[in-house]
């Protein structure tokens, strides 16, 4: 902060010169206006001894008129280049209070109306932080400072979660819905961390959130974890295994937290065996996706691809879709009941199913440039499918 105190004085100094000049400026009038009285006295006194001389008889008339004139000239170029003094309406006192105000003022309508915090966060969230400790204390001088940002509020229910302080978190997460919305992502945050400052006890303003972030976006990954996780506290294990096994469908094949999902489904179905259940066999297909020569010299690499599965003897709508773009061509995708558009048309509902992969330059699923269907196929097939769009999408 030394810096933007110093870069303030500077300019505090400025305008304080311009109200100091007008002062100095008064004073070399004063000094001015104080010879020329003394040259004018001088005169008159030159004047009056003329006049005694002459009245003495030493002097003639031509000689006095020539002694005044002389004295004349000396007072005029004395009095030569004297400016002539400016009246001043507000008198000398004015500026000299001004000059003390303006400072005592300026700097009270800073510290009421500026951002000096704001700038010595700035210069704190520039150097990385020594620990978990320090970033959620900056976190929370920022929430103060800028109450309203919903996204410093975000980061800050996140740092609360990781240090375990759920509630505050909750808190934290309420707040950011309030500001931003009720979106599905900050849905699931709030809920996740109402559950754990619940010590784990699923409440019906839990089940709410859950219920609302999904009816949303039923792919939000924080409450399908989060549900998973209660079914299995609750040792409702087959709801365990559904719930991760859709976020499971959700993550990208190279995220880390796969493997330890996949434990968690694992141990699910241990877990249901040995209490005398069976796991639910779950609807999965599996396709690569690659594209013709032809079309391929004719795709954007930022054209959307829509893959899908559909029911051969039912609605027309999707079974189950994933969305990539040409630019990752070829690609291997999974589709199942964990990607179902729909409740009620899950992939396992349906016998036989086709593979559809399109190309949409719009981004819409149902209209595009190029397209590639399967034969129909068994909705129980695990064999790996070879799907190419190689047709004008007509």
């Amino acid at each position: 902060m030394i810096d933007f105190w110093l870069a303030a004085g500077l300019l505090l100094l400025i305008a304080l010169s311009f109200l100091l000049i007008p002062v100095l400026r008064g004073r070399r009038a004063q000094r001015e206006e104080d010879r020329t009285a003394l040259n004018v006295a001088l005169y008159q006194e030159r004047v009056a001894e003329l006049q005694v001389q002459q009245d003495e008889g030493v002097l003639n008339a031509a000689q006095l008129d020539t002694g005044r004139a002389e004295a004349a000239r000396e007072l005029l170029a004395d009095t030569e280049g004297v400016e002539k003094p400016r009246e001043s309406r507000l008198g000398k006192p004015l500026p000299l209070l001004a000059a003390v105000l303006v400072p005592v003022l300026g700097l009270g309508l800073y510290m009421h109306f500026g951002a000096s915090d704001k700038v010595e966060l700035t210069r704190e969230f520039s150097q990385p932080p020594v620990s978990m400790e320090d970033m959620t204390q900056r976190l929370e001088r920022a929430a103060a400072a800028q109450p309203d940002s919903a996204e410093g509020l975000y980061f800050l229910g996140r740092a609360y979660m990781a240090q375990d302080r759920p509630a505050d978190a909750a808190k934290v997460f309420e707040r950011t819905v309030a500001l931003a919305g009720r979106q599905p992502e900050l849905l699931g945050q709030w809920a996740q961390a109402q559950y754990f400052a619940d010590n784990k006890q699923w409440s019906p303003k839990v089940q709410a959130l859950t219920d609302e972030a999904l009816k949303l976006d039923p792919k939000e990954v924080t409450s399908l974890g989060l549900l998973g996780i209660a079914a299995f506290e609750g040792q409702r294990y087959q709801e365990a295994i559904d719930y991760w096994s859709r976020l499971l469908a959700q993550l990208p094949p190279q995220d880390n937290s796969r493997v330890a999902l996949q434990g968690g489904i694992d141990r699910a179905a241990e877990k249901l065996k040995e209490s005398g259940g069976v796991v639910a066999q779950k609807t999965v297909m599996s396709v690569r996706v690659d594209l013709s020569a032809e079309v391929k010299a004719k795709a954007l690499p930022t054209d959307s691809v829509f893959i899908f599965a559909r029911a051969v003897s039912g609605p027309p709508a999707p079974l189950a879709a994933k969305r990539v773009t040409v630019a990752e061509l070829p690609v291997t995708v999974e589709l199942g009941d964990a990607d179902a558009m729909m409740p009620q048309l899950k992939l396992s509902n349906f016998p036989e199913v086709q593979l559809v992969a399109r190309i949409s330059r719009a981004g819409q699923p149902t209209t595009g440039e190029w397209i590639g269907r399967s034969q129909p196929l068994a909705s129980t097939t695990t064999a790996l499918q070879q799907l190419t769009i190689d047709s004008p999408d007509k």
